[in-house]
């Protein structure tokens, strides 16, 4: 029997928004009925919006060995702020590289009893490590991750295409995808000398690696059947390969970020380090360009990639892009930065949870529980108000360093509340239940 609830004029479900009342039986959803249900324990949100948690599956949470770049307690409290209830850890740029057996058992003790919302995660692909990735698909792993160019780290190589060929399989078989970073360095004609310089950088990390390394990505996918997903998109340009990969009906899914959607290269200032990422945040037509692809459907869904690290390396010394880390700290504002954005082009509410919550998901084999507002699901709820405005401001942010692009701009849609399995973990200002985050581990592979 149901021990609470919460009634909103407008609920997000699969099938639809309108007026509705979500009753919940412990951690789960027992039923959710149309209008109001006069019961105690039922809460009324009004007109604010009661969606499914959010599910971030690209998140770089660097614990252990890099926990002064962030860690799973400060990145689980800006989880939950943000309405994510679910996220998914990258196999790097933690101490170990999440590359063996070993290494996620580091990882599973580092999180132990410090998250504040559940989390899985990804193991990695370096060459030479296929035998290994039956032990990552063993111990839990939902996928496996490579990079097609240098990760930004010597301790994560990046793979060959031979690599890939003798992974890919074995990824199969467990019945796993294959995420990649897709860039191939095929060299770039840099015509600005000035490393402070943001057209600099651009030319450094041109389109066609991105679409050279997805043309391969989907040769691959296509010989060897291995469910294959982009990361990051952010070349538009390789939008009608993806678009005829999936026509084809080949197993390819893709992701792209608020950064790409929300940030053009006309207006990063020289030195503005701050909107360093590779790839790179590119021009305004081709933003233009992924928002179509994105309301298409042939991107897949949105993550927020996440990837944190120190002021004094993301700043850099005279604001250098050649030295300073690339990564975008965005995980507490994903949702507002998205919805700015999308409700402009003609978006709604049922597609934002979708992108956010349903799709990623489903891609991370976790739809059972997570992503949606349905009876048996887990009760992952975030209230959310649309017509609020918010500024980005260091002090309201839980991630470990305040530093982001967004700081200061001013952005519609508010996370006012966040239940995890029907627990209060973010109530506007705090965290009340404290980490009770559990370990979403993959289990089909044979022991």
């Amino acid at each position: 029997m149901a021990n609470q609830g919460y009634f909103s004029a407008r609920v997000v479900r699969p099938e639809g928004i309108g007026p509705a009342t979500v009753l919940v039986d412990g951690e789960r959803i027992a039923e959710v009925v149309p209008g109001p249900r006069a019961l105690p324990g039922v809460l009324d949100f009004g007109n604010s919006v009661i969606g499914p948690g959010l599910v971030d599956c690209h998140v770089h949470v660097n614990e252990p060995g890099r926990t002064e770049w962030e860690g799973f307690e400060t990145a689980t409290r800006a989880a939950a702020a943000g309405g994510v209830t679910t996220l998914v850890d990258m196999p790097l740029n933690s101490l170990p590289v999440t590359t063996t057996g070993a290494a996620l058992s580091a990882k599973l003790a580092a999180s132990k009893d410090k998250c504040f919302v559940d989390v899985g995660f990804w193991g990695g692909v370096i060459p030479g490590n296929a035998a290994a990735l039956r032990d990552l698909a063993a111990g839990g792993v939902l996928g496996c991750k490579a990079f097609l160019v240098h990760s930004g780290i010597d301790e994560f190589p990046n793979t060959t295409e031979a690599d890939l060929r003798e992974a890919m399989p074995v990824l199969r078989d467990a019945g796993l995808p294959l995420l990649a970073h897709a860039e191939l360095d095929l060299g770039a004609e840099v015509q600005v000398s000035d490393r402070r310089s943001y057209q600099r950088y651009l030319q450094s990390r041109p389109k066609l690696w991105e679409d050279e390394a997805i043309r391969l990505l989907v040769k691959l996918c296509r010989e060897t059947r291995c469910p294959v997903h982009i990361v990051h998109l952010s070349s538009a340009a390789s939008v009608p390969t993806l678009r005829a990969a999936k026509a084809e009906g080949l197993p390819i899914t893709v992701e792209t970020c608020p950064h790409y959607l929300c940030l053009e290269a006309e207006n990063i200032p020289d030195g503005a380090t701050l909107y360093k990422c590779a790839p790179p945040i590119r021009e305004h037509e081709n933003r233009e360009g992924l928002w179509r692809a994105l309301l298409d459907g042939v991107i897949d869904f949105v993550i927020t990639d996440h990837s944190p690290c120190t002021p004094a390396l993301k700043l850099a010394d005279q604001g250098d892009f050649d030295d300073a880390w690339g990564g975008i700290a965005s995980l507490q504002i994903g949702l507002p930065a998205v919805w700015t954005e999308a409700r402009q082009r003609g978006a709604d509410l049922h597609a934002l949870f979708r992108w956010m919550s349903a799709a990623p998901a489903k891609f991370a084999g976790i739809s059972a529980q997570k992503g949606q507002i349905a009876t048996g699901a887990d009760a992952d709820l975030l209230v959310f108000d649309p017509e609020a405005r918010l500024t980005v401001e260091a002090e309201s942010l839980f991630f470990r360093h305040k530093v982001s692009p967004y700081l200061g701009r001013e952005l519609e849609g508010v996370v006012r509340h966040t239940v995890l399995r029907g627990k209060c973990v973010y109530d506007g200002r705090q965290h009340p239940e404290g980490p009770m985050g559990r370990h979403l581990l993959h289990r089909r592979i044979a022991s």
